[in-house]
């Protein structure tokens, strides 16, 4: 039986083991712990931010952002529209109205002009936007050349989901230092992994503060449970964040084997008729390479059929995100778009990007896409 090739498995080695080890003979088995500090001082450090809060999810990291920058029932939070369903989520639980924002066509992040145009629109209507939500699509970082000055002279906070993008860089700055705080994933697909996992990083202490309290059930800091605030269990596991440790140790060199990843698809596909990467060679973006995209912007080929037929070869594939906007759970939210989010979900595929990948499968994918698109 022919072998399944998955577009990200989590790629854990005696690193990762020596860590989880240390952390389950420690008995610090439960929420908090040794490896939870460490973890935190070391993902700041790599982000460049003064403060890291380590949470349960990445999603769980974005709601207490949220919920700090004052959203609630009432108030707007502009987000792209083409993203993972977490971030339209958080949103949703605050009570706030998402209003969704659409792509470039160039590499699928948010269209910060559009954005910026979305804003203007909403305050002339008196709407309050409590925040803007960027998402750095596939690896790769938004241009916040202009999107991040943009949101500060009109007093929008810029909350970046960073959860794709740990070891990429934007001019020079790392994914995760952008805007008044930024969010990380630790999934089990993501470029480094807790098994389930995130992070919030901030070089906002009193964000951070906030964030930390609300995340243990917003306990009041005197001898019995006292609450003022309704609170959270969203702390991380010093089990999970020992394996975070160990893969964190590693980060450089699964970025550097997605990144070979990359160029041998580029390669391989690249001279295909109708195909192009939602990459460039624009020396201000430096991705991590988490998953290859491409789009096929030729008649008669969609997403669903390259998915399928690669499915039909083991090989999972998948279409680019499915934009918020047309998603049926919220399809009465407001969107300032022009279609790109709509095409490049038609015509988009993720390709297997996992750094365990071997040079043999990479090239199976090749030869199994280039035959599907003769």
């Amino acid at each position: 039986m022919t072998e399944r090739i998955y577009l990200s498995k989590a790629h854990v080695t005696e690193v990762e083991e020596r860590f989880v080890l240390d952390a389950v003979r420690s008995g610090w088995v439960a929420p908090l712990g040794p490896h939870v500090d460490a973890l935190e001082e070391e993902v700041s450090e790599r982000v460049g931010v003064e403060h890291a809060l380590a949470l349960s999810s990445g999603t769980a990291a974005l709601h207490l952002a949220l919920i700090h920058l004052g959203a609630r029932p009432g108030t707007v939070v502009l987000c792209a529209s083409m993203t993972f369903a977490a971030t339209a989520n958080a949103i949703a639980y605050t009570g706030a109205d998402p209003v969704f924002i659409d792509s470039r066509d160039s590499d699928g992040n948010v269209d910060h002009d559009l954005m910026l145009r979305a804003a203007d629109d909403l305050a002339a209507e008196g709407r309050e936007v409590v925040a803007a939500c960027s998402v750095d699509l596939f690896g790769r970082a938004c241009d916040y050349t202009a999107l991040e000055a943009g949101l500060a002279e009109r007093g929008i906070p810029l909350l970046e989901d960073a959860a794709e993008s740990l070891g990429a860089s934007f001019n020079g700055r790392p994914a995760g230092s952008f805007g008044r705080a930024a969010v990380l994933s630790f999934n089990g697909n993501k470029i480094m992994t807790t098994s389930g996992g995130g992070m919030l990083v901030s070089d906002d202490a009193d964000l951070v503060a906030h964030a930390r309290k609300l995340s243990t059930q917003a306990r009041e800091p005197v001898p019995w449970y006292e609450h003022t605030e309704i609170g959270y269990n969203y702390r991380l596991s010093n089990v999970l964040a020992a394996l975070g440790r160990g893969q964190l140790s590693r980060l450089d060199e699964m970025i550097a084997r997605r990144r070979q990843i990359r160029s041998m698809y580029v390669d391989g596909l690249g001279d295909l008729d109708g195909v192009r990467f939602l990459v460039d060679d624009d020396p201000q973006y430096e991705d991590n390479c988490w998953l290859t995209t491409l789009v096929v912007d030729r008649d008669g080929v969609t997403a669903d059929a390259m998915v399928a037929a690669m499915d039909a070869e083991q090989i999972e594939a998948r279409h680019l995100w499915k934009p918020m906007h047309l998603q049926p759970v919220h399809s009465k939210a407001r969107v300032f778009g022009h279609g790109v989010s709509d095409r490049l979900f038609a015509k988009g595929l993720t390709l297997p990007s996992g750094s365990a990948l071997t040079d043999e499968q990479i090239s199976r994918v090749i030869n199994t896409l280039s035959r599907v698109l003769q």
